[in-house]
């Protein structure tokens, strides 16, 4: 009765490797939390500028989103053995999330070479471009959004590894704690640029 007892308690842990990521997407948010409210206590103190989000980044959430649905359809094949839909959709998760990573680039890219109207403390001023070194408000954006495309790349990275897995001929074992892994993350980038696209345009 004890070894039963104790056999079900193991099974009932967590993954250290799973613990770890808890505690790293814990404490990322705790970052990306402090910048936002960072970003809002200077913006109440005045000489802040406003900037117009360009349409590219709303096609880039579009494809991120995507891809968390294409990553929860490859964890669910894999775990059916169903390997020829689960390189497909590993494969589109790939793809969706090297196109966010290049149309962030793209939007940024714009924003630092595009003049565009914007606003200083409410009033309308000529056009210009978003620079690193200018307004306070764009040092936010860039560092905010830059750090989240970093984390984004750790995926990509993590998904490119697993992708060049799936092509592998003998697969002896269906462990998918891995990809596990790999998915948790790629949904928690998802889920923290929602947060920031939206914080962005709430604040833009």
């Amino acid at each position: 009765m004890d070894l039963q007892m104790s056999s079900s308690d193991g099974r009932k842990k967590i993954h250290p490797h799973k613990f770890a990521l808890w505690v790293a997407m814990a404490s990322i948010s705790m970052m990306f939390a402090g910048l936002t409210s960072a970003y809002v206590v200077r913006q109440a103190q005045g000489n802040w500028r406003y900037y117009n989000i360009p349409l590219v980044f709303w096609v880039s959430t579009a494809a991120i989103v995507l891809s968390s649905i294409t990553m929860v359809m490859a964890i669910r094949a894999y775990k059916k053995r169903q390997m020829g839909q689960y390189k497909m959709v590993i494969s589109a998760t790939l793809v969706l999330g090297l196109l966010f990573g290049l149309m962030q680039c793209y939007g940024f890219y714009l924003l630092f070479h595009n003049a565009q109207p914007v606003r200083i403390n409410g009033l309308v001023g000529d056009a210009q471009v978003v620079r690193v070194n200018g307004n306070p408000s764009e040092s936010f954006l860039y560092i905010i959004a830059g750090l989240h495309l970093l984390h984004v790349l750790g995926g990509i990275i993590a998904l490119i590894f697993v992708y060049l897995r799936s092509f592998r001929k003998n697969i002896k074992v269906y462990d998918a704690t891995g990809l596990e892994i790999v998915g948790g993350y790629w949904h928690f980038v998802d889920i923290l640029w929602v947060y920031l696209f939206i914080f962005f345009l709430v604040n833009q």
